[in-house]
Formats: structure tokens, sequence, C-alpha cells
């Protein structure tokens, strides 16, 4: 069964906007695990707009599952953070300086001898290593020469297509999990999933290892509440 890691961003982004407490971001990723989420994901940005460098060492003390961080490995101070944590996986997104949210892939192909040694960094201090991909084979390839343990796939180009047709959605990323199976990587996907498309593509994508959600699962929660939410989601991943 495929893996759901619950990002809780937007937790972090509704406690930021009146300041204080509130809601307890500490006490909400707890719950998500009691809930059954298998998996904490943060993606802090160095503008702390949502996730602070701060929340990351305090979850990291109370986090049973996997802790994953994402984040933008040419930011020295998200490269410090995640060393400080050492959490299960670090995920490495290249976003640019102020982005509202991730929306592309790694060229691995011209990023290739970087991101070799940003991967080498991580590995030696024992953290699995996922990097963000487009469903495009060449990029997966060359992934799999950069040392890395798995790749993200980027499901937002699938989220975007699933209304007009479900299999033309999926087709680009079935191939990408067959490149990535053949060459030895692990798959994990994230962006834009939500309980329209998720059961569909955990059933179209062999060797599917996690998912992680944020968004969707949050605004599902303001009309089914989290632990139903989170839930209906593992639901979706029983395939």
């Amino acid at each position: 069964m495929t893996r759901l890691s619950v990002n809780i961003n937007k937790i972090a982004t509704l406690r930021n906007s009146r300041g204080g407490n509130n809601p307890d971001l500490i006490q909400v990723a707890k719950d998500c695990e009691r809930f059954g989420a298998q998996g904490i994901t943060v993606h802090p940005r160095p503008d702390e707009r949502h996730i602070r460098y701060n929340d990351v060492f305090e979850l990291k003390k109370i986090v049973t599952t996997e802790f994953n961080i994402e984040g933008n490995c040419q930011e020295q101070k998200f490269i410090d953070l995640v060393l400080a944590n050492k959490p299960e996986q670090v995920t490495l997104v290249p976003d640019a300086l102020g982005q509202i949210t991730s929306n592309h892939g790694w060229d691995t192909i011209q990023n290739q001898h970087y991101l070799k040694d940003m991967i080498r960094v991580f590995k030696d201090a024992g953290i699995r290593v996922s990097i963000f991909v487009d469903p495009i084979p060449a990029m997966v390839e060359a992934a799999a020469t950069t040392g890395t343990d798995r790749i993200e796939l980027y499901t937002e180009a699938y989220a975007h297509h699933y209304p007009q047709g479900r299999e033309i959605a999926i087709a680009p990323y079935i191939q990408a999990a067959e490149v990535a199976q053949k060459v030895g990587l692990g798959i994990n996907a994230g962006h834009d999933l939500d309980l329209h498309n998720l059961k569909y593509f955990a059933e179209k994508i062999s060797g599917l290892a996690e998912v992680s959600i944020g968004h969707a699962l949050i605004c599902d929660a303001l009309y089914y509440g989290l632990e139903n939410t989170i839930q209906m989601y593992l639901r979706q991943l029983a395939v």
C-alpha cells in the first residue's frame, strides 16, 4: 500500500495569519499521525510564510512516523536545517526565491553534477533523498545517475488534465514510472492530488511508495473533519 504523508504547510499558514499558536502545528502533526497518516511533510521557504525553521526542530522531536523535509537545496539555510534535524527523507525541489508553490521538476541532465554533489551531502548524513522530477523519461533516466534514492513525480499536469480524460492524463506518468523501476529508483508523487484523482493514480502507477498531500487534504478537512479526511485519503490508496 502506498504511504500517505500529510503536508502541514497550510496549517502553519493559518497559524501565521493571526500570530500566536492557533492552530497548534505540533498538535496537528501528532493528530495526523494518530488519525493514520504514515508521514509528515513540511516545505520551509526562506520567507517562512508558512513553516518556520524553528517548527522543523520542534516537529523532529515529536514525529514518530516518517519525517519528510522538502525544499530548495540552493539555499544554504535549508541544507543546514536538514542536516541538523536528519529526517528520514529530504525531497529536493528546484524552487525559485519567492515562488508561491513548486511548479516544475529538476532538469536532471543540466543539473547532473550539482545534484550529485548535493545528494551526496544528504546521503552521507544517512538521509534518504528524493528529487522532484517531471514525468519525462529522459529526466527520470538522468535522475538515476545522480545518486538519488527516489524521485517524486510532479503531478500538477496529471491533476489538470484528469477531468478531460484520465487515460491521457496518466499516460506520461505510467511511462515515467516504468523507467524509474527499470533504473532502480523508488517512486513518490505529489502536487494537486485529491479525493477525485488519487485512487486512479495509485492504481495505475506501479511501485508508488508514497504520496505527499497537503493543500487538497486540508481543504477537504474543513468539510469532513481532519480524522475522517485522512481516512478517506487512505482508502483511496488501498488499491
